[in-house]
């Protein structure tokens, strides 16, 4: 099974608001998820971003795969690979 860590949509219309999630490569966007391990905000200025560091590391050792966007707001964190 191939997993990876990506956005999930939540909120209203044009007010858009994501929680990061580690899915099934499968599954739709806001489809069936494994763990939420963060949210991220980017209506605010700057944007508002929360991430469960563990998770995240404990994930990305079990070779789970961060998308272009979650991958950059890991590098905001400061969670490197």
């Amino acid at each position: 099974m191939a997993v990876k860590i990506r956005l999930r949509r939540m909120g209203q219309k044009k007010a858009p608001f994501y929680r990061i999630i580690v899915a099934d490569s499968r599954s739709p966007r806001d489809g069936r998820f494994i763990e939420e391990i963060g949210t991220y905000d980017p209506t605010c200025d700057p944007s508002v971003y929360k991430v469960d560091e563990e998770a995240a590391k404990k994930w990305l050792a079990n070779g789970a795969q961060p998308t272009e966007v979650v991958s950059k707001i890991f590098k905001l964190a400061g969670i490197e690979k």
